[in-house]
């Protein structure tokens, strides 16, 4: 009988050292190989708990290749342990490619649970947690920063972000561009590590005390942000209108795109109107019936 290799996903801490499980430690001590984003940052967590495997770096830029050679190990019957600088291995960071390509060739895949920055900031954030969405980074640029949250104003979930530092003041200040302003957010910043902080505020305030406080502009961040209020009939039927008459604008003559949104959807024809002379100005845009910003 041929013995195959495991391909191990294994959470590391992502800042206290303290924070990896005991079947962790065992299982990197245990596998043939270790895949780590980058070994000089992985090696200080191996030093620590005294594992000595041999290393394989599999990041962004090489992953395709390294799918290949990680295959080959486990065909082998070496198992690997996957892991990332800092956290759960996937969750934002590389190992997809891997992991299908280890699942549709066979191969047994173990996740390890473990620490997630967005699991810790979510559960101490004091916003709800049955539902959420994690959208990782935004991106980088303002107009598909806005974009983006747009489509996510009116989502009822707790919104969760992944920021740098040198982009949170940017992307707080789109934030309040498009939500209201007494929405709930909360930032978390530096988890685990020692200058831990969560601040839990509002999108009108965010941005004042990122402002005001250097150290807010400094280290890792998830953002959070309360999801909308369960919506009414009348203003879901409104939000339905608002999404047709975008997509309609995108093709079609202001005039067109109005009358063919009122007949589609029903809805007023001089506030459907006011909408596309908003969307055409680039304001963000009003439902009737919330709060003019909500």
């Amino acid at each position: 009988m041929t013995v195959r290799g495991i391909l191990y996903l294994v959470a590391t801490p992502i800042g206290n050292l303290g924070d990896i499980s005991f079947r962790a430690v065992e299982v990197l001590k245990q596998v043939a190989w270790i895949a780590c984003e980058d070994t000089r940052h992985s090696q200080p967590l191996l030093h620590h708990y005294g594992i000595t495997g041999r290393l394989l770096t599999v990041h962004e830029h090489n992953e395709g290749e390294r799918v290949t050679v990680v295959l080959k190990y486990l065909s082998a019957g070496e198992s690997v342990a996957l892991i990332s600088d800092a956290g759960t291995p996937l969750i934002n960071d590389p190992g997809f490619p891997l992991v299908r390509a280890a699942i549709e060739a066979g191969f047994r895949v173990v996740p390890l649970p473990g620490a997630c920055a967005l699991i810790s900031a979510l559960c101490g954030s004091g916003l709800p947690t049955h539902r959420f969405s994690f959208e990782g980074f935004p991106p980088r640029k303002s107009t598909a920063r806005i974009a983006l949250l747009e489509d996510l104003r009116y989502d009822p979930r707790t919104l969760v972000f992944y920021e740098a530092s040198h982009r949170v003041r940017d992307f707080l200040s789109d934030v309040g561009r498009v939500f209201p302003g007494d929405r709930p957010l909360v930032i978390a910043r530096e988890l685990t590590k020692r200058f831990e902080t969560l601040v839990r505020t509002t999108v009108e305030t965010a941005s004042v005390r990122v402002d005001e406080e250097a150290d807010m502009q400094k280290g890792e961040f998830v953002i959070l942000i309360a999801g909308h209020p369960e919506t009414h009939p009348d203003e879901t039927r409104t939000r339905e209108a608002l999404r047709v008459l975008k997509l309609l604008m995108a093709e079609c003559s202001l005039k067109t795109a109005v009358n063919l949104t009122v007949n589609i959807t029903g809805a007023r024809k001089d506030e459907v109107y006011r909408e596309a002379l908003r969307i055409k100005s680039g304001e963000p845009c009003q439902v009737t019936g919330d709060d003019p910003r909500g």
